[in-house]
């Protein structure tokens, strides 16, 4: 018995050992990356007060809003330490910030980019939806008080310890503006963090090559390192409908998941996907994965050349739809974090969700490929509960038993771009809604079923109306 209990506690004090050995080596990392680039996007970027941030960003893992940081004004960088190990992001100009990872400082501020043009654009002159005049509907039938009362519902805290942090919410109908509400601090020229809506930009832009005749859906994807091997039949369809089959954890809670290893332990976030070995036959396995959308970012850059990158998004896409506060953070190696790092107004993310309602259609002008807006809601074969169409979610419910979906509650047309903090843009098709709710939510008491749903019953009951456009 003796022996028995001396093996138990020899066994338990060395899990112990190891998982103390485990947090020390692994989170810190983590913790620390996480939040220098937080606090140096929210800061540096969308304007927020440091304590804001530690408020709300930081308040999503246990911690991290204890990490020591030091915010250097002079050359807008942060510097963050966790036990020990250091970790610095630092801000350029037109390109966001950038968390170092392997590369010195130096060589990744002295990197030539053709960045994004300044906007001198006055949207507060310009037709509604590429800027603001006539932004808001003047239908007198519309119930408004009853509408922003079902809007402001969402901002209202349930449980006053974990707040909902709504930061904006626009609800666009019939092409126009119905609804729209911000918290205190923030208005329709606030820039927010987009989180995985960023994926689907990623889809828009995309599409844009595609129209060009840079790119085909169907074809085999440009990757030098996959042409020996049968990564080489990964297909570009395959990236977008997260269907690579590539090896891959997308754990946002585990310090050694490849997600963690590629944001915080890389420069070069396309190229930690682009190592990844084959699991599964491409097409055959749904794995959502930041890591292949990322590898789209490096297709793009490959496509238009180093020398137009930085300024494609702008100049093909952005400033065509009259997403001017839109901007897209590159990593260390120059590669736009495609999957995660994207920002705009609230504004902004209603005109890309117009976009896609309108069908790829601006003022008169295709943006987008012809069919490519039905393509891009159409189920990804390898995603068994029809949930995901080309790095855009569904709500269509498994086959057979649709009950069996991604966002209960909300209709079976639901199409929604879906980021972090439950930053959704949400386009009901037949209804000619759209909905954009931001903010930083890390509890469940918010309900997105309950806003959109609030929203619909308000709703005349009718075909989808007219497409409003200022083409001329």
């Amino acid at each position: 018995m003796k022996k028995f209990l001396r093996i138990f506690l020899f066994t338990l004090l060395s899990i112990i050992f190891l998982a103390l050995v485990y947090v020390l080596f692994a989170f810190p990392p983590v913790m620390g990356g996480m939040a220098v680039k937080t606090m140096c996007s929210c800061v540096y970027v969308t304007g927020r007060t440091p304590q804001s941030v530690r408020q709300k960003e930081l308040q999503v893992f246990p911690g991290l809003a204890d990490v020591r940081m030091e915010l250097n004004d002079q050359d807008s960088s942060v510097t963050g330490t966790i036990l020990w190990k250091t970790s610095k992001a630092i801000f350029r100009k037109g390109l966001g910030c950038t968390l170092l990872a392997e590369a010195d400082e130096a060589s990744v501020r002295g990197q030539p980019f053709k960045t994004k043009r300044e906007n001198l654009i006055d949207q507060d002159s310009i037709p509604w939806p590429s800027g603001n005049v006539g932004a808001l509907a003047s239908n007198q039938n519309m119930p408004v008080g009853a509408l922003n009362k079902v809007v402001g519902e969402a901002f209202k805290d349930t449980d006053s310890a974990h707040s909902v942090n709504t930061h904006a919410i626009v609800v666009v109908y019939g092409g126009k503006i119905i609804s729209e509400q911000y918290a205190e601090g923030f208005n329709q020229n606030s820039i927010f963090m987009g989180w995985s809506i960023t994926k689907s930009i990623t889809n828009a832009l995309i599409g844009v090559l595609v129209k060009q005749g840079k790119l085909k859906i169907n074809q085999t994807v440009p990757i030098e390192e996959w042409q020996n091997d049968e990564r080489k039949n990964i297909t570009l369809n395959n990236l977008l409908q997260a269907s690579s089959g590539l090896d891959w954890s997308e754990s946002y809670f585990n310090p050694t998941a490849d997600f963690h290893n590629m944001f915080i332990g890389s420069d070069d976030k396309a190229g930690y996907a682009v190592k990844q070995k084959l699991k599964h036959k491409p097409g055959s396995f749904f794995q959502y994965s930041s890591g292949t959308t990322n590898i789209l970012s490096r297709i793009m850059r490959q496509t238009v050349g180093d020398e137009m990158y930085h300024r494609f998004p702008y100049d093909n896409f952005f400033n065509k739809i009259g997403m001017h506060h839109a901007l897209l953070e590159p990593d260390a190696s120059g590669n736009f974090v495609a999957s995660s790092y994207g920002y705009a107004s609230a504004r902004d993310f209603a005109r890309l969700g117009l976009l896609y309602l309108q069908d790829g259609l601006w003022n008169g002008q295709l943006i987008l490929p012809e069919g490519w807006v039905d393509y891009s809601f159409t189920p990804a074969p390898a995603a068994k509960r029809r949930e995901y169409g080309a790095q855009i979610w569904l709500n269509l419910g498994e086959s057979g038993n649709p009950e069996n979906s991604e966002y209960p509650g909300l209709p079976s047309e639901a199409i929604v771009f879906d980021g972090f903090e439950k930053n959704y843009v949400v386009i009901i098709p037949s209804r000619d809604l759209v909905v954009v709710r931001l903010g930083v939510t890390h509890n469940r008491d918010f309900s997105l079923s309950k806003l959109v749903t609030g929203i619909l019953a308000l709703l005349p009951e009718r075909e989808k109306a007219t497409i409003v456009s200022n083409a001329h």
